[in-house]
């Protein structure tokens, strides 16, 4: 999966095609992540030590990975991302990096 989390992602279908968000959880498994402010639902919480009122709250909901792409930080444009090696001294190093294919530059982890 390329998307990582604190990824700047923008959503290309769905309800919420156009919002910008970024990644706060990533679930491999499942092939799902939850974007902040994106997919919000109401879930309906029993009182508890936490939250002794109960209530309704809004919270985000995770969705599928292939309805987001990675916005470039140098264009601030959506771009899909390739995985390649640095480069040292005409020798391929051992550190895989994350790539835009659009402009080239390395998208740093944030993590």
């Amino acid at each position: 999966m390329r998307v990582k989390r604190n990824d700047q992602v923008l959503v290309i279908s769905g309800e919420y095609k156009g919002k910008r968000g970024k990644v706060l959880k990533v679930f491999r498994t499942r092939e799902r992540i939850i974007v902040e402010g994106v997919n919000m639902v109401k879930r309906h919480m029993r009182p508890s030590q936490m939250m002794p009122q109960g209530g309704i709250i809004q919270k985000e909901a995770p969705f599928h990975v292939s309805n987001v792409m990675v916005v470039d930080p140098k264009t601030n444009e959506p771009t899909r991302i390739k995985y390649g090696f640095l480069k040292d001294d005409g020798k391929r190093s051992r550190q895989k990096v994350r790539y835009s294919k659009k402009s080239g530059e390395i998208i740093p982890d944030q993590t």
